[in-house]
């Protein structure tokens, strides 16, 4: 299976990086009280980048397989409505 190589590309654009960075930011100075550096945002940023992006592209994957499912399963309910009475 080529998961492990196809999720190792997940990559998050720079405005998504830089949006975290200030999301992390916001964090550490809102909940915590603390001033971060921007090499720490910069840091946390790839580790939610490499550990969580793929747990969330996995999760993802898994609802849009469930919701296909439920639409084949509509489908087939649907289609065999669509038959009429031959007597």
């Amino acid at each position: 299976m080529k998961t492990r190589d196809s999720l190792a590309q997940i990559k998050l654009s720079d405005q998504q990086k830089e949006a975290l960075k200030e999301e992390i930011r916001a964090f550490y100075l809102d909940v915590r009280g603390e001033e971060i550096g921007m090499i720490q945002q910069m840091q946390l940023a790839e580790l939610f980048e490499e550990k969580l992006a793929p747990i969330i592209y996995n999760r993802a994957l898994d609802d849009a397989k469930r919701w296909f499912s439920q639409m084949l399963e509509n489908l087939d309910s649907d289609y065999y409505t669509l038959y009429k009475n031959e007597n």
